[in-house]
């Protein structure tokens, strides 16, 4: 009996030692970052296509937990809210206000009380926009008049925002919307209890499976998503007339032609799939007449669940107007079945088809690699397209007229990972029928991008020679602050929008001028702010950083941002979080390429780990850690590369003098998170590590992951290898795991942390797993953003502020 006794203690104590469970409770980090958390979030802008307004749209920064806890259904990649048939989760807004351009008045919408707007959406003429509100009763449809700010509701009109919306007719006047249809009747019962197993059967199809999330599991789940994925098609007026087309129906796409005459419509059909998503299901793609009549039928998409990776349906695909034409179709077809690993080429080709005609469709061009997008200008059919070829991982843009493509100019060949020499994106206007177009001025076009440079972004405006495709330079980010594009205000860039900011001081919208002066019109120097946003966390301009560039042991180039919290004492050493996410190239100049810029102005919110500053932290951001390689075999040298990427940072900010070596910590997001695990697992360069929703088992991902494109089958080495779960054993740092109870991000299961922390705890390492209930890869509620920051505070300071120093035998990796 004794020795039962004694070993029934010995049990509890050891179960105790290996598993300790928490009070539980939400808890919140110190005050200093609990007053940052909870000040104002600044409006989101919006610029009027009629140039005269900006709508401020101020969102919710942090919805409660109870938000979240909101009943959710999860179906075929969706997740619907079945009180309100919108999506789950939905970001929205409480405010409205207009702000006009000239001379900086506002006037601020009246919004129903506890407005919850979502999807606003301006028309052409900047006479309106339309919003959904959500409401206990559903989504309601909403036209606001931005002469007056008044809001009207449109009585009578439901809109399936979980599956469709709405979006404005040619005219403006109208608009093409979802409906929930009437008398749908009662939902299908979510019953506990089975009416039938879920079976499925596969007989000599292979195709790629990707770990999809939320997918359908049974007939009831059809039933369900045929509920409430299915909508009534429907012209709405402004005034509120409510004109049905056809019968209900899940759309997956309702597009009206330019004219506004036909409607582009794309209907889901059985059979369903237990293994993909909505989108791989069948689709039948018509085109209708305003009466709900078709017209021409386009394409009947089977159900594409045998494509391999990196694969292409074979029939037709990027379906759309053409802006320009009144009624004119494009789309594109595959010339190598499909499949990237066929060597053929072309690969693609481009069609168009004028509608309602009988003539057959007429193939515009053929193109070389996989077809990746295309543009259209305002005018002599000019139409851009892009390719990418994923054995070179280049991306191509070229330029053609449509109506006569015989010659094609090349604009871009570049590597998809060359920041440098990016030529940035057209700049789009908005035609009277709504539709988006490349802005020409004469024989050119405008360009905005990023501006990357060995300093650091410097974003621009570019005026581009169509003809010579040489560029003139109108605007570009200064050295002492971070200022984009935003918008024209003319067609000939003679005044434009741009954010402006810098470490100091708020990002805020500035009108800049180019005809005031012969000056101004050559340099762009004359601004007038339009905004004046202030700061709304001043306690954060104590904060000081600055890019470090520094070398590799095997020579590439790589980089961090440097952040020193408040009231830094030069020649103290601080303790340090590196925070990084690993990214592949080809090219070994590329991977050395800077990013960001330490110009923008210093913001910090949600559950960044940029907070630890505050508690005396230096953060190494945006470490680069470039695995470069062969695209099919660059992971085989990964874990060599992360760990030489990783301790050369330790070794410059040492050599700097800022941190302390034997005080540094780790962490990173997602595939981040999974480099965390890694650099635990095969080095002792730090004492311990964040890991937040990552992926730590890639035998559960077995047909790739990120950039691999090998399945488990074909390199089951390499799968093991990149398996930090395979090597918890030589986890001895403590290690945080944090993860969304309700992730849906393709791959990063929550059981990935559940097995990582168990199979760490099995060989008696130190690690926390904390789930967070309702969140899914990122953590929204503000329960779940403080208790996040809570936690990483205390683990940091336990594990790395006030580590002990190590003995010599933990060092031994």
């Amino acid at each position: 009996m004794k020795k039962f006794i004694k070993f029934g203690l010995l049990f509890t104590v050891f179960t105790l030692c290996s598993t300790l469970i928490f009070a539980q409770g939400y808890k919140k980090p110190p005050k200093d970052i609990m007053d940052i958390l909870n000040a104002p979030a600044n409006p989101v802008t919006a610029v009027s296509p009629a140039k005269d307004k900006i709508a401020l749209l101020e969102p919710v920064r942090y919805p409660p937990i109870a938000d979240l806890a909101e009943p959710m259904l999860r179906l075929a990649g969706l997740r619907i809210n079945p009180k309100t048939n919108s999506p789950h989760r939905q970001f929205y807004f409480v405010n409205v206000t207009f702000k006009n351009i000239s001379n900086g008045k506002e006037m601020k919408v009246k919004l129903p009380k506890g407005a919850k707007i979502v999807s606003p959406n301006w028309s052409s003429d900047g006479k309106y926009i339309a919003a959904g509100n959500v409401t206990p009763m559903g989504v309601e449809l909403w036209i606001i008049e931005t002469a007056t700010g008044k809001a009207k509701l449109i009585d009578g009109v439901k809109v399936n925002t979980a599956f469709g919306g709405f979006d404005w007719m040619p005219n403006q006047r109208s608009l093409v919307v979802n409906l929930i249809p009437d008398n749908r009747g009662k939902a299908p019962k979510v019953s506990a209890v089975p009416t039938s197993p879920s079976i499925q059967e596969t007989s000599g199809r292979a195709a790629a499976i990707r770990t999809y999330q939320d997918l359908l599991k049974s007939p009831n789940d059809e039933k369900l998503f045929d509920y409430y994925a299915t909508s009534q098609l429907a012209m709405v007026t402004i005034d509120g007339k409510v004109n049905k087309i056809n019968k209900p129906a899940i759309f997956n796409q309702n597009t009206a032609s330019p004219d506004g005459k036909y409607i582009l419509t794309s209907r889901i059909t059985r059979p369903y799939s237990y293994l993909f998503p909505y989108w791989s299901f069948p689709s039948e793609v018509e085109v209708w007449d305003t009466s709900g009549n078709m017209v021409y039928k386009v394409a009947s998409v089977p159900i594409r669940d045998n494509l391999p990776v990196g694969g292409v349906t074979t029939a037709r695909r990027s379906i759309n107007w053409i802006p320009t034409e009144s009624s004119t179709l494009m789309w594109v077809e595959a010339l190598d079945g499909g499949n990237p690993r066929n060597k053929v080429t072309p690969k693609d080709k481009i069609m168009m088809h004028k509608v309602p005609t009988k003539m057959m469709p007429r193939e515009v061009l053929k193109i070389e690699q996989r077809y990746s997008g295309r543009a259209f200008g305002e005018k002599d059919g000019m139409m851009w397209f892009y390719d990418y070829d994923r054995n070179k991982q280049r991306r191509r843009i070229f330029m053609t007229s449509y109506t006569n493509p015989s010659k094609v100019k090349t604009i871009s060949d570049l590597n998809i990972r060359d920041r440098y020499n990016a030529i940035g994106n057209p700049v789009f206007k908005t035609l009277p029928n709504g539709k988006a177009v490349v802005l020409q001025d004469g024989n050119s076009v405008y360009l905005s991008g990023r501006g990357a440079t060995p300093q650091g972004d410097r974003p621009f405006l570019h005026k581009m020679d169509l003809e010579t495709l040489k560029k003139q330079e109108l605007f570009r980010s200064g050295t002492d602050a971070y200022e984009t594009f935003v918008s024209l205000l003319d067609d000939n860039a003679n005044a434009f929008i741009t954010r402006r900011e810098n470490q100091q001081t708020p990002p805020n919208l500035f009108l800049r001028d180019r005809t005031n002066t012969p000056e101004a019109r050559a340099n762009a120097t004359s601004m007038k702010q339009i905004t004046n946003f202030k700061d709304p966390a001043p306690q954060l301009r104590g904060i000081t950083k600055k890019l470090v560039k520094y070398k590799r042991a095997d020579g590439v180039d790589l980089s961090f941002t440097l952040y020193l919290p408040p009231n830094y004492k030069k020649g103290d050493r601080l303790p340090a979080l590196l925070w990084a996410y690993p990214r592949e190239f080809t090219s070994r100049s590329v991977a050395g390429q800077v990013t960001g810029s330490t110009n923008r102005f210093t913001s910090i919110g949600g559950y960044s780990h940029l907070f630890l500053l505050m508690q005396g932290y230096a953060i190494l951001n945006n470490a680069t850690v470039p695995i470069v390689g062969d695209p099919q075999t660059v992971n085989d040298t990964f874990i060599e590369q992360l760990v030489a990427g990783a301790k050369a940072a330790i070794d410059k900010a040492d050599e700097m003098g800022v941190i302390d070596p034997e005080r540094v910590g780790v962490g990173g997001h997602s595939y981040g998170a999974f480099m965390t695990a890694h650099l635990l697992a095969n080095s002792d360069l730090f004492r311990a590590g964040i890991a937040r929703s990552g992926a730590y088992n890639r035998t559960l991902t077995p047909f790739g992951f990120q950039s691999e494109r090998r399945s488990f089958w074909e390199a089951p080495e390499s799968y093991f290898t990149l398996s930090p779960f395979m090597r918890a054993n030589r986890i001895n740092e403590p290690i945080l795991l944090i993860h969304g109870q309700a992730d849906n991000n393709s791959g990063t299961y929550p059981m990935q942390s559940e097995r990582m922390f168990a199979a760490i705890r099995g060989n008696g390492g130190t690690a926390r797993l904390v789930m967070l209930p309702h969140e899914s890869h990122g953590y929204r509620a503000k329960e779940s953003v403080q208790h996040v920051l809570w936690e990483q505070i205390r683990w940091m300071d336990a594990y790395v502020k006030n580590a002990k120093p190590r003995k010599k035998e933990q060092v031994a990796k």
